[in-house]
């Protein structure tokens, strides 16, 4: 029989002593666990200003914020496949933290095993924003970024923050010195190239230029697609305005003493380690990181941060996920549910075999099953042992040659606008 012993989520990922049974019930835990892979709150988290070391390796790979997806469960799955990712909270609205200061730890809490973790925000009222970092300081996030780059309608239209504020750069000089006052960690814009008809690399240099030399902020993610912000969807902004990479590495030319991460159409560990090659300080992978979790993130901390294998596999992060889920069910009454926490498993076994009859078992499973563990025991029966107990495969060749001859496509280097800095100021 498969037994847990009792670990929190922060162990290593060394095989578990168990042996395979071969019938409906693939995992059992041990009725004596205690969890410790429970929420942190606010006093849990706390810390003194500098207490909090700064331990971890570099973002050099950045699974991207997305809007109902890079919640709380998916986080857990991401630390359990990769150690040294960093991970970014879904976008929280200042003043959804204000306004919540009785409820703080539904949206701003997770677990200490999700470090390094960053947190976005979003907002256009100052004060507001700068109430909602110091609320957030309790929880001792890594860094904050502004969100400066979502095109949906109900932010950047009727919300009048994402990527709109890119056409107001003195709002976000004074929104990122705001935030700066109020936290104790770094902090970073993310942008796109360009929106609307204000997609020229001068507007882009001149955002950049004007909110670093009016602000702390040092760090940029650069989403390389401008944003149209009428006539198509958040999904169509993620495709059809083309990728211009010569914006960003025009950038790195440009601004030698800031940091810029790259953002957009990377969907491979190869292209990340291309985009670095190329000079990138950091990648930010989206929805690559999410559809396919066991080939692009198991693959971050050899690839990437040159750890050495520890021959992970999938049945050992489930095993730890199922021990997690279990604990959060239910937390805030009815929510999660085993929907909820599932959702993010759903393409962990993506192009394996079985993947196709696990879907359709989940589906059914999804209407009864009270349990994250009964769950699995009902569905995993689809997937061979074989993929459940194999450690991640070669990464699949991605385009090393992406940013290649990127020198000759750069756009005229960026004269420096002081007049525009006074007139801003």
């Amino acid at each position: 029989m498969m037994k847990f012993s009792g670990y929190s989520l922060a162990v290593s990922f060394s095989p578990v002593g168990s042996t395979v049974i071969r019938n409906n019930c693939r995992f059992h835990v041990g009725r004596n666990f205690r969890s410790s892979s429970r929420f942190f709150s606010a006093k849990q988290q706390s810390h003194d200003k500098g207490v909090l070391p700064n331990y971890y390796l570099p973002p050099w790979f950045s699974v991207a914020p997305m809007m109902e997806w890079t919640d709380h469960h998916y986080r857990t799955l991401a630390r359990l496949i990769s150690k040294h990712a960093w991970l970014y909270t879904e976008m929280l609205a200042a003043e959804t933290i204000v306004y919540q200061q009785d409820n703080l730890d539904r949206f701003l809490a997770f677990s200490p095993d999700q470090h390094p973790i960053v947190l976005q925000i979003g907002g256009s009222n100052v004060e507001k924003l700068a109430k909602a970092t110091e609320l957030a300081n309790a929880y001792g996030y890594d860094e904050i970024n502004l969100n400066c780059g979502c095109p949906s309608p109900k932010v950047a239209g009727h919300g009048c923050f994402g990527v709109s504020l890119m056409l107001d750069p003195k709002f976000v000089a004074e929104a990122m010195s705001a935030i700066t006052a109020n936290t104790n960690v770094p902090v970073s814009v993310k942008c796109r190239i360009g929106v609307d008809d204000h997609d020229s690399y001068d507007e882009l240099c001149d955002f950049i230029f004007k909110v670093s030399s009016l602000s702390p902020t040092k760090h940029f993610i650069i989403h390389s697609r401008k944003a149209l912000l009428n006539g198509i969807s958040p999904a169509e902004n993620r495709s059809i305005p083309p990728l211009k990479y010569e914006y960003f590495y025009g950038l790195l030319r440009d601004f030698p003493d800031l940091t810029f991460t790259i953002n957009g159409g990377i969907t491979s560990v190869d292209e990340v380690y291309a985009a670095r090659e190329a000079g990138a300080y950091g990648v930010t992978v989206g929805r690559a990181a999410y559809n396919n979790p066991w080939h692009i993130l198991g693959h971050v901390d050899t690839v990437i941060y040159g750890a050495p294998s520890c021959s992970l596999t999938r049945r050992q992060v489930l095993e730890k996920y199922i021990v997690y889920g279990d604990s959060v069910l239910g937390k805030y009454g009815r929510r999660p549910t085993v929907r909820d926490i599932v959702k993010p498993l759903l393409n962990l076994f993506h192009s394996a075999p079985g993947n196709g009859l696990w879907k359709r078992k989940a589906d059914a499973a999804f209407r009864h099953c009270t349990t994250i563990k009964s769950f699995f025991e009902e569905t995993l029966v689809a997937i061979p042992d074989s993929v459940l107990d194999s450690p991640v495969v070669e990464p699949t060749p991605g385009r090393r040659d992406l940013f290649a001859n990127m020198d000759s496509l750069l756009p005229p280097p960026y004269t420096t606008r002081e007049e525009a800095v006074i007139i801003c100021a």
